[in-house]
């Protein structure tokens, strides 16, 4: 074999390993913890579809959005709606770029095997409560949606002051589930879309005391990966994500 053959040989792989590089990409998303389980589900199928690889880091959505209007990027986000509206007011999220993905309710949640207490109506919902020897939800000084909620609706129940001693806030990165998997809380409040192996859904909270969050995506205005990243926002916006929502917790839009 002749070296101009070789040397031909070479720059063929040489090529075919730049066209590989160029056709793979690296997307760096900023998620919310509340929808960590969707992803740690359906990344694994983007990234073999795609030949894309995911670097995702995960946080509380108000805690997130702070982190992009202080100047951090992604191509990527994926927040509650009040985080996505924020940024596109802020302009750090490209124009048009933005959809809505699903929605989560507010639920109560026991450990696994534990008997299920009665929330069938806000008087019910109340009696358990107070009942309750200790009680778990996302802190609402962290700025987590469920957590903010349920601190209001305690005032709006009157019980906040009863529930303050009996309640334990999740320590820095772990969430209500996590508290109660450990037993160190008799019942939890979380988003639906945040039970995890242990955890077992009671129902979601009565009547109109329930609160949808919902939670949606867009392209970081700064963003590098801008066509790998429209083309995650599409693959979350399809059949095969709709079906891993539904069997998280979440209604699909």
């Amino acid at each position: 074999m002749s070296w101009h053959i070789i040397r031909m040989g070479i720059a063929a792989v040489g090529l075919l390993v730049q066209v590989v590089s160029a056709a793979a990409a690296d997307i760096k998303v900023y998620s919310t913890v509340a929808f960590q389980g969707v992803l740690e589900q359906l990344a694994p199928q983007f990234e073999k579809a795609s030949g894309n690889k995911l670097a995702i880091t995960y946080g509380l959505a108000a805690q997130l959005v702070q982190r992009v209007q202080a100047g951090e990027t992604a191509d990527v986000l994926i927040l509650t709606r009040a985080g996505i509206d924020a940024l596109i007011k802020d302009g750090k999220i490209a124009p048009g770029s933005a959809v809505m993905l699903a929605g989560a309710g507010t639920a109560v949640v026991v450990r696994v095997g534990a008997s299920k207490p009665d929330i069938s109506s806000p008087e019910a919902l109340k009696h358990t409560l107070l009942a309750a020897k200790s009680i778990t939800y996302g802190d609402p000084a962290s700025g987590g949606a469920s957590g903010v909620y349920f601190g209001k609706l305690l005032d709006r129940l009157g019980i906040a002051e009863q529930m303050k001693s009996k309640t334990k806030f999740p320590p820095s990165g772990k969430l209500a589930a996590d508290v109660l998997v450990a037993g160190d809380a008799e019942l939890g409040v979380m988003q639906t879309s945040e039970l995890i192996p242990g955890t077992e859904l009671v129902g979601t909270l009565p009547g109109d005391l329930n609160n949808i969050t919902m939670f949606g995506t867009g392209l970081e205005t700064n963003g590098k990966e801008t066509n790998a990243g429209a083309a995650l926002i599409k693959f979350l916006q399809s059949r095969e994500a709709a079906a891993v929502y539904k069997a998280k917790g979440l209604d699909p839009s």
